[in-house]
């Protein structure tokens, strides 16, 4: 039984619970990459994919372009980063394609929402919306990651030794894996699901995409999702200034009291990637459980029409900057100066359950 007099002193620490909880957290734009110029401070990875070996071939920043493979749509004034669906590839050769990082890094303190309108999907496709450090001991964190025909995408992290996912305030409950160093369970790293279908494949485009945001901050790290018709005023109104408080509760969140994002993360490159089979999409026992055949014999070789879906459609990426700091490191590059990290996901496999039912000791998780 509580007493009326100390009824206020109850309600005043819930309040102040509550303000921990959901501590605001102001951001003012600090870049935008959208329109025209969308692909103007990107660098292009030219080269096969040795990070996941994956059966394709990046292309440069020009033979993208040549290729229409990278190109700013004119009618809709979205950015198209696409897979090759129209070249005849015989067995040995890979299938052309783009992965593509930010000239510039982003520090603790950062918040990047990407708004999509489709994102690559099908048989043989793996596509990611992520972020790297310059080193191994910088962490990653992956904000949108699908594979072939599963039903939903996947969030998490990946990193050294020691961060661990604890005490999160999240609406995911499929949490595939706590541990994100890149050692343990096969470099699977701290991963949720997206417990919502809309988040990849056709249902994500039937749904007129939606935005992804990632809070980069020194509490922690905390990823959002939101479809179309669930966008917040303040993102569909392209605000130059956020408050994440108004997001509501994250989908995946891993608090820095167990995982402190100053220790295990460095500066950020944002990139889009788009690889073929590879050491997720391709290993047979995933491969299998949405379709058929054999991943490289029977999806990339061929015409290419299996890769209609294949390609993404951004209508911006905008980064935001705690409010009175500036976030940006480093400073666009020339063409003679781009230089591309080229760490391997922590040269391990990324075999988090993506709306699939893996086998050994991984998750089972909604198809």
């Amino acid at each position: 039984m509580v007493l009326t007099s100390s009824v206020p002193l109850v309600a005043f620490s819930m309040l102040l619970a509550l303000m921990d909880l959901v501590e605001a957290a102001s951001y003012d734009m600090v870049k935008e990459y959208s329109g025209k110029t969308f692909f103007d401070e990107w660098t292009f990875y030219n080269h096969f994919d040795n990070l996941t070996n994956g059966n394709v071939q990046y292309l440069s920043a020009s033979d993208a372009f040549k290729s229409k493979l990278a190109f700013v749509d004119p009618t809709t004034n979205h950015a198209i980063m696409k897979v090759d669906n129209t070249s005849n590839v015989e067995f040995n050769s890979n299938r052309n394609s783009v992965r593509l990082q930010t000239d510039v890094k982003y520090s603790v303190g950062s918040v990047w929402i990407v708004d999509m309108l489709h994102v690559p999907f099908g048989c043989a496709v793996w596509p990611a919306w992520w972020s790297v450090a310059d080193t191994r001991e910088g962490g990653e964190i992956d904000t949108f990651e699908g594979v072939n025909l599963a039903s939903h995408s996947i969030m998490g992290l990946h990193t050294l030794p020691g961060c661990t996912q604890v005490g999160q305030n999240q609406s995911s409950t499929i949490v595939n894996s706590t541990d994100c160093s890149f050692l343990a369970n096969d470099n699977q790293g701290c991963i949720s699901t997206v417990k919502s279908t809309q988040s990849y494949g056709s249902e994500f485009a039937k749904a007129g995409g939606g935005v992804f945001g990632t809070e980069f901050a020194e509490s922690g790290i905390s990823i959002w999702f939101f479809p179309r018709a669930e966008v917040p005023d303040v993102l569909s109104s392209n605000s130059s200034s956020i408050d994440t408080s108004s997001f509501g509760q994250p989908v995946g969140n891993w608090p820095s009291t167990q995982c402190n994002s100053s220790e295990f993360f460095q500066p950020q490159h944002l990139i889009f990637v788009i690889t073929l089979c590879g050491d997720l999409a391709g290993r047979p026992e995933i491969f299998s459980q949405t379709c058929p055949g054999v991943c490289y014999n029977d999806h990339v070789l061929g015409d290419g029409s299996n890769f209609a879906d294949a390609y993404f459609e951004v209508a911006s990426v905008r980064v935001f900057s705690k409010e009175g700091t500036s976030t940006v490191v480093g400073v666009p590059k020339t063409s003679s100066t781009r230089r591309i990290v080229s760490i391997s996901r922590w040269g391990g496999l990324v075999v988090a359950a993506i709306g699939l039912t893996l086998i050994s000791t991984f998750s089972s998780v909604f198809l």
